[in-house]
């Protein structure tokens, strides 16, 4: 009961924040109508179905799941990329309009009332939107192996050094499906890992496309030799985490919850919940403190928490290596000032004292599959002993 308000408020809020913005873009766009003669009616209804084509499109693949519904929702995924750069430069060009008629700079803003010069600024901002959005789509389907070097002088019981391949926000669903998938796995199995660590938000929202598409088959090609971990992120929640867990552990992925592995007794894993477990699955997740208390010290920690918040508690625990995901570091920029701004560490490494720190960008996307600004990746670390 508790998840499903806190859903229905969120796609309340989604909803209504859309259709404003779809409405300010819309007013912007009537020199471009206007020029369609008899057509006029035909495009400014065309502009509404596309608009809210990604909302209408994830409806209908929760209440009948067909190929039309996909199709749907993966034209509004590129909409909602279309609708952030179509919004800052319509604003960008009304904040020109006001400087101008406060200093009358700058001067070629002084055809401003005429339609014909009106519609060439709107049909020069979607041009400029669809070069962007193209960019970062071919961007978006190519990632990187991005590598990490870490020395430590804890036990790796045997080993001089371990090879961990991590990924996190992979998002399978309908607009990563199949060929994604491929490549990931492939890209994963390359590097020839010990391990494989997956840093939550391995699934978009619904399980149904996942399903459907029979996703677990390539999933189950994962190859390790002390195996493939995962822990949640908040869209496993938004999914229905009990149905996510048992897909990836029935797919031969390891799901740890609030608990720590010890594959072989190389080294020690810590899998904490998401912090989405208490507000939309009722439990309060285990403090650190609570999961490490008996682990052995000697061993190298590796901790995956996928929102990287409060990284202090890992430093004040002993972690010798959190990954995290989540943030996308923005996906589009300049999103990513945003994510600066609300997290200690927004994309890739840091060191505080003596723990590492990893933020991935992630290898998927959430929404439109377009990143501008940052490209998706998995990452290599290698953990060798000795200073």
């Amino acid at each position: 009961m508790k998840r499903n308000i806190a859903m229905l408020i969120f796609f309340s809020i989604v909803l209504i924040v859309t259709i404003g913005v779809n409405y300010y873009i819309y007013r912007r766009t009537n020199p471009i109508f206007a020029f369609a003669g008899g057509y006029e009616l035909a495009l400014r209804l065309l502009f509404w179905a596309i608009a809210l084509s990604y909302p209408i499109g994830r409806f209908l693949e929760r209440v009948v799941p067909s190929g039309a519904a996909e199709l749907v929702a993966k034209v509004g995924s590129f909409w909602l990329a279309a609708m952030l750069y179509l919004t800052l430069m319509f604003l960008l060009f009304d904040l020109l309009k006001l400087m101008h008629s406060w200093t009358g700079f700058p001067s070629f803003l002084s055809a401003k009332d005429s339609i014909s010069f009106l519609r060439k600024i709107s049909v020069g901002i979607y041009a400029t939107t669809a070069i962007i959005i193209f960019a970062g789509y071919l961007n978006a389907i190519y990632p990187k192996v991005s590598s990490v070097t870490i020395k430590t002088d804890k036990s790796l019981n045997g080993n001089a050094m371990l090879k961990i391949a991590a990924a996190s926000d992979i998002h399978l669903g309908t607009i990563i499906s199949n060929g994604r998938l491929e490549r990931f796995v492939h890209m994963m199995n390359e590097q020839k890992p010990d391990i494989i660590l997956l840093a939550g938000d391995i699934f978009d929202e619904d399980l149904g496309p996942v399903i459907k598409n029979n996703m677990g088959d390539q999933l189950k090609q994962l190859s390790a030799p002390l195996g493939v971990y995962a822990i949640t992120g908040n869209h496993e929640y938004i999914g229905g985490v009990d149905a996510a867990i048992k897909y990836l552990e029935d797919h031969g992925i390891t799901v740890i919850r609030d608990s720590v592995v010890t594959p072989q007794g190389k080294l020690n894993v810590v899998g904490r919940d998401d912090r989405q477990a208490k507000m939309m699955g009722g439990n309060m997740r285990k403090p650190i403190e609570h999961m490490v208390v008996n682990i052995d010290n000697n061993l190298f920690t590796i901790m995956l928490d996928h929102q990287p918040y409060n990284l202090n508690e890992a430093v004040e625990n002993g972690i010798d290596l959190q990954i995290s995901g989540h943030t996308h570091h923005g996906q589009l920029f300049p999103l990513n000032l945003i994510t600066k701004a609300m997290f200690e560490v927004s994309r890739g490494y840091k060191q505080i004292e003596n723990s590492h720190f990893y933020v991935s960008t992630g290898f998927g996307t959430w929404g439109p599959p377009v990143r501008v600004g940052n490209k998706p990746e998995i990452v290599v670390f290698e953990v060798s002993t000795g200073k």
